[in-house]
């Protein structure tokens, strides 16, 4: 069986409620945020998952992500990892999207980028790494990151371009899961919040 990735998004902040760009600000989780990382753990410890035995994870060390980890149960068995880390925002850190809309009509962060920060290229190059990662594996594996690099590793998974990304959205505490169908790498399953549904 070819390995698949399976990918947590941290829980629910007070930022990325407000739709703040949040890279490498390190914003602790809300309650809510909490309690949606320890419905993620039961999910990801029943059938037909049970705890995922022998996978390796893997986690953004930023706290929003590592706390989402070891809530969910995976922290004993987690490493840290810089390249899950989410985008540098740059100059756009901790602005809404409308504010930044204000300054720079018309942006689009797949598209444009950002001043200061990371620029897409670099981007890809660590979605590629977390890919290739992946892929060398022998067994399936778990990373708990951050919306952004999650969506552009989607994007990689599946061979397209960064900016495919903005197609799929991804909200805080989701499940995805990047797989094959017919030898071809696929969307196994993608934002999936059942679990916060108890």
């Amino acid at each position: 069986m070819a390995p698949r990735i399976l990918l947590a998004r941290h829980g629910q902040t007070e930022w990325s409620l407000s739709g703040r760009h949040t890279g490498r600000t390190d914003v602790p989780l809300l309650e809510e945020g909490r309690r949606g990382a320890k419905l993620l753990g039961e999910r990801l410890h029943r059938a037909p998952l049970e705890g995922l035995p022998g996978v390796e994870v893997r986690t953004s060390p930023l706290s929003r992500a590592s706390q989402t980890c070891e809530l969910a149960g995976f922290g004993e068995r987690a490493r840290a990892w810089d390249t899950l880390m989410e985008w540098d925002y740059g100059a756009y850190e901790g602005m809404t999207p409308d504010e930044i809309q204000a300054v720079r009509p018309g942006w689009l962060i797949w598209r444009d980028g950002v001043p200061g920060g990371e620029s897409l290229a670099e981007v890809t190059a660590r979605a590629d790494e977390v890919v290739a990662w992946a892929r060398e594996a022998d067994r399936d594996v778990l990373v708990f990151a951050h919306g952004h690099i999650l969506r552009s590793i989607g994007a990689r998974w599946l061979g397209l371009p960064l900016d495919f990304a903005a197609r799929i959205r991804l909200n805080p505490t989701s499940l995805s899961v990047l797989g094959w169908a017919y030898g071809e790498p696929a969307l196994e399953s993608w934002n999936d919040l059942g679990h916060l549904a108890g």
